[in-house]
Order: C-alpha cells, then sequence, then structure tokens
C-alpha cells in the first residue's frame, strides 16, 4: 500500500471555532502583508538610500509571488493535503517575515518579500477551500462573511498600524509583528484544523502538472508587471510583458489539453458557474481597486482636503466593509447565494453611481454616503459568490477552484489599478493629476464611476446568464 501523506502529522483537535479563528487569522495576515509594507515605502528609500522605483518591489515582490503561485499552491493542497500544506505555508510566511524584519539590505529585503509572498499565496489559496471542511453547509455564507470581514480589518489595519509601529519602533517592527502573529496561526492551525482525507504520497507526485505550473506561472507575472510597471505610463516595455503574456496563456491551454492531470483542468473554465463567478469577480474588483485610485486624488485635489482628512474619508469604506462581513455572510444563508450576488451587484451599480453624482454635489458627505453604499454591495457580492462557488465543488477540487477565486480577485486589482487610472486620467484631460485643476479631478471622478457603474451592469448580467442562478437560487 502506498505511503500516506497525512498520517505522520499530529490529528487536529477539531473545533469549529478553533479552526474558523485560524483561517481568519490567516486571512487577515495575508491581506496584512499587502497594507502594511505600503505605508514604509518612503522610510525605506531613506534607509536603504534607494529610489521610489527601487523600493516599490518591496511590495511588488509579494503581489507578484502571490499571482503567479496562487493556483499551483491551491492544486498542491488537493494532492498532498490542505492541511499540511496549510500549516507549511503559515510557518513560511512567519520565517519570512523575520527574515525581512532582519535584512541587512533591500536586495534581501525583496527576496524575503517574495517568499513571504509564497506563503501568502497557500494562505490565500487554501483558507476559502477549508471552509467546506470545517462549517455545516447551511452556515458556510456566514464562513465565507467572516473572511472577508477579516481581509477588509486587515486592509485598514495596514496603514494605521504600520504607521504607528514605524515612529515607535523602527521598520523593522512591521514585518516582526506579521513574524509574531503567524506563528500563533501556525499553532492555531495544527491544533484545531481538521486533517481531511489521506493522500497517498506517490500519486501526489505522479499528478502535479510542473510544465502548467511554470507556463501559468511565468504568464501571470508577465501580466502583473504589465499592469503594474511604469507607474501609469503604458510604454514598449509593458506592451512585451503583455504579449508574453498572450504567448503564455496559448501555450498553457495547450499544454493543459495534452497532460494527464492538468493543473487547470479546462473544463472548469467551461463551467456554468464557476467561468460567470470569475469574471464577475474580476470585474468588482476592477471597480473596488478604483476607489483606490481615484479617490485619494479626488478627496485631496478637488475637494482640498489635507492628507489627514483624506484618510480619514478614505477609511470609511473598509471600516463598513469589516463591520457588514459577517451579516452579509448570514443573509446569504438566509435568503441564498444566487439572489445575494445579483443584489450585491445591485447595490455597488447604485454605490457607483452615487459616487459619479453625489459627491460633485455634496463634497465629503456625498463620498462618505456613497462609500456606505458601495461597500456593503461588496461584501454582500463577495459572501454570496465565495458561497455559490464552493458550495458543489469536489473535496479533490476545492483547493485549486479557491485559489482561482483568489486570482480572479486579485487580476482585477491588478487591471484596475492600470485601466481605471487611465480611464481617470483621460477624463481629467492629463496624466499630471497632482497638478491639474480641482473642476478636472472631478469631472474625471465623475466620468470613472459612471465607467464603473457600467462595469457592474455588465457583472449583472453575466449573473443572469446561463445556468449560474438556476443552480444556486437557494
Amino acid at each position: 500500500m502506498a505511503d500516506i501523506a497525512e498520517t505522520r502529522v499530529a490529528p487536529a483537535r477539531h473545533s469549529t471555532p478553533g479552526a474558523l479563528a485560524g483561517l481568519s487569522l490567516a486571512m487577515l495576515l495575508s491581506s496584512l502583508g499587502t497594507s502594511i509594507a505600503n505605508v514604509a515605502l518612503p522610510t525605506l528609500s531613506a534607509a536603504f538610500a534607494a529610489s521610489f522605483p527601487a523600493v516599490q518591489w518591496v511590495v511588488l515582490a509579494y503581489l507578484l509571488a502571490i499571482t503567479a503561485l496562487i493556483v499551483s499552491v491551491g492544486r498542491l493542497g488537493d494532492l498532498v493535503g490542505r492541511r499540511l500544506l496549510l500549516i507549511a505555508g503559515l510557518a513560511l510566511f512567519s520565517t519570512a517575515s523575520l527574515a525581512a524584519a532582519l535584512a541587512p539590505s533591500l536586495a534581501l529585503l525583496i527576496a524575503a518579500r517574495a517568499v513571504q509572498g509564497l506563503g501568502a499565496a497557500v494562505m490565500m489559496a487554501l483558507t476559502i477551500a477549508f471552509v467546506g471542511e470545517t462549517v455545516p453547509k447551511q452556515r458556510t455564507g456566514s464562513a465565507m462573511g467572516l473572511l472577508g470581514t477579516m481581509s477588509a480589518i486587515g486592509t485598514a489595519l495596514g496603514p494605521s498600524l504600520g504607521g504607528v509601529l514605524i515612529v515607535a519602533l523602527g521598520w523593522r517592527s512591521i514585518f516582526l509583528v506579521n513574524a509574531v502573529l503567524g506563528v500563533v496561526a501556525v499553532f492555531a492551525a495544527w491544533r484545531f484544523l481538521p486533517a481531511g482525507m489521506a493522500i497517498a504520497r506517490g500519486e501526489a507526485r505522479g499528478r502535479f502538472d510542473t510544465l502548467g505550473t511554470l507556463l501559468l506561472a511565468a504568464t501571470l507575472a508577465a501580466y502583473a508587471m504589465a499592469m503594474t510597471m511604469g507607474r501609469g505610463h503604458f510604454g514598449g516595455l509593458n506592451l512585451a510583458l503583455l504579449g508574453i503574456a498572450v504567448v503564455g496563456t496559448a501555450l498553457f491551454v495547450v499544454a493543459e489539453a495534452k497532460v494527464a492531470s492538468p493543473l487547470v483542468k479546462l473544463a472548469l473554465l467551461r463551467d456554468p458557474v464557476l467561468a460567470p463567478s470569475l469574471a464577475m469577480n474580476a470585474l468588482v474588483s476592477t471597480v473596488m481597486m478604483a476607489t483606490l485610485v481615484v479617490g485619494p486624488f479626488f478627496l485631496s485635489r478637488a475637494l482640498g482636503l489635507s492628507e489627514t482628512a483624506a484618510g480619514a474619508v478614505l477609511s470609511i469604506g473598509p471600516v463598513v466593509s469589516a463591520l457588514c462581513g459577517i451579516l452579509a455572510g448570514r443573509v446569504v444563508d438566509r435568503l441564498g447565494a444566487a439572489a445575494m450576488v445579483i443584489a450585491g451587484l445591485a447595490m455597488m451599480a447604485a454605490g457607483c453611481a452615487a459616487l459619479a453624482a453625489l459627491p460633485g454635489l455634496f463634497g465629503v458627505a456625498g463620498y462618505a454616503a456613497a462609500s456606505v453604499l458601495l461597500t456593503p454591495g461588496y461584501q454582500l457580492f463577495q459572501a454570496a459568490n465565495n458561497t455559490a462557488v464552493m458550495a458543489d465543488v469536489d473535496s479533490g477540487e476545492r483547493g485549486v477552484v479557491s485559489a482561482m477565486l483568489s486570482l480572479s480577485r486579485n487580476l482585477g486589482l491588478v487591471t484596475g489599478a492600470a485601466a481605471m487610472g487611465a480611464v481617470f486620467a483621460l477624463a481629467v484631460g492629463t496624466n499630471d493629476i497632482a497638478g491639474a485643476a480641482p473642476a478636472a479631478v472631478a469631472r474625471g471622478m465623475g466620468f470613472t464611476f459612471a465607467v464603473a457603474a457600467g462595469l457592474m451592469i455588465a457583472a449583472m448580467v453575466i449573473a443572469f446568464s446561463g445556468d449560474w442562478s438556476k443552480r444556486h437560487s437557494a
């Protein structure tokens, strides 16, 4: 009989509250790992006497590692055991965080952040996959809402926590806090997560698609770099990287059609539930990124707010998102995933329309009111969409499907940063937005979110298409 991958792992003392606490901490840390580093870039530039484009790689290395590898580690979890791999990912994240805190040079810091991103990819890929093994099916929406809340808290907490730690203890402390919390998460995962189904080692090794992994990682990395490099200027390098991504996609499809056990089964991309959900997830993330790209310029340039005041207004959305995530999950459990996907998209479309009109009429109050409408819609959509997708997924594919959900969100974010930024600049009439007239910035704000509202209407059309709503109406 073949050796079994998880028979030597100490059995978990399964506890639903304990398991959810461990998964929540893993989700929080993966989000915190991104947002807490952004605020440190000026300090790192001074500490290492490096240019701003150079220190930007402290953030980009982390995001690129997640984007390029998340599907591969999700598939690996399906093959070798999700509990074992999640514990390893948390341990890697914690160790890499400590290495980043101790890094003597910028190059080593960037390398540590890339490894930290690999650990975060494991965490993001497997936390959603574990929901089906830790909570009853009728409470799936509540669990998804909790994870959405923790992601929002991590995003919102990062800048303020990072700022306090840098002032009090120096930049190294922002990585040390991740290392310490990572150790706590390892303990929680080891103690409380269910071991799941044992996997034969020899079978797992034979089924892992190495060629597909390399092709997909290179393709996704090229696309992410094409969207993020150049600081808003899409030049020859960006076009070359985009061309590599297109060729890589074609090669990946050919390779997956021929391999016996593909990294991603092409039939999944034709699934009447998963395919529309991935498309909607990407569109929603594109729109949410617009608030991060456009909002700061509008508040500071058009409304004349100070950095502190603008930061306070921008925090309204994440705070509301964190507060309503669990409630959104409970609504999904009570009213059904399909109906709540459409309701969430409708709320987001209304929120985008409000952002297009109300701030120009009522200033800060209009911006705040629109944010309060947009962000609950986002949380409702996320809880419902994740619940609908994961409801009928086979146990052996939960990792890769969960990873594809996270990947579609990441690709939406990087695409939104480039595409919605370009739409905003086009409407303002200049790439030098920092020097643009307040009226032009206000006009750009209205146009950008009118486009965003259109994207949400397109997502609603997708939600109504095919068999999606029929299969998850309850």
